[in-house]
């Protein structure tokens, strides 16, 4: 706990500016709606680009370099908790965590229950989820849905209309064990967090994976074009 309290200390002196890229905690895929969270112990490095291909018109944005650290903070509770730097900008810092139950700790059929912050600091969007997600049966995926809220300064519309509450729903599914899964994601808002996509991992080992796909927006005005997204992951 010490750790965590420091870390959150130097993540939110460093954090100033507004900035439309997401940072990294747990994701399905563009959004933190998921039912992961990192294990104890645990080391996640991220590497996530969104660029435009073959649009000479289009805005990539930043390289989103991101760390996240697993927690255990009781015999059921875990938490993640980590910064990312967004390259190239002014002010790159930004703090992200989250607590939650696993799914099936609480019963065995208990869904996993999760509280979390994500893009505080530099994006100043200071965004605060409640995520819900359970396990289909019979291999069928897994599925979760959150409710968000946010700065009202900052998550608003390209026309200035407050926008800084919505839903988050996510999916994915394994397509080949070990190997290749499914994931898509949406949050609704016309704001900088509203959008979604869908996409391939690919796991070359259990420890590294990498996602590729399209990403969406609800607001052009705001994110621009559809966007590739390439995210490299790492576990230590």
């Amino acid at each position: 706990m010490k750790v965590f309290a420091l870390m959150l200390g130097v993540a939110v002196l460093f954090c100033a500016t507004a900035n439309p890229a997401a940072t990294t905690p747990s994701t399905t895929y563009w959004t933190p709606c998921t039912l992961d969270i990192q294990p104890a112990g645990l080391t996640h490095i991220t590497y996530d680009t969104y660029s435009t291909i073959g649009d000479t018109d289009g805005e990539d944005f930043p390289t989103d370099y991101g760390l996240t650290w697993g927690a255990k903070i009781g015999p059921k509770l875990a938490a993640e908790f980590g910064f990312d730097y967004l390259a190239p900008t002014s002010e790159p810092w930004c703090l992200n965590a989250k607590v939650g139950f696993p799914e099936n700790t609480l019963s065995t059929s208990a869904p996993a229950v999760q509280v979390g912050f994500f893009n505080f600091g530099s994006l100043e969007q200071n965004i605060v989820d409640v995520i819900v997600g359970k396990s289909l049966p019979n291999g069928q995926g897994r599925l979760s849905a959150a409710y968000y809220v946010g700065s009202s300064s900052r998550l608003r519309s390209s026309s200035g209309e407050k926008e800084n509450s919505g839903f988050m729903v996510a999916y994915d599914r394994t397509i080949i064990p070990d190997k290749v899964i499914f994931a898509a994601d949406y949050a609704s808002g016309d704001n900088a967090i509203g959008g979604g996509g869908a996409g391939l991992y690919y796991y070359f080992n259990k420890n590294t994976s990498l996602l590729v796909g399209p990403v969406w927006f609800n607001d052009k005005g705001i994110n621009g074009k559809m966007k590739w997204t390439l995210q490299l992951d790492l576990n230590f």
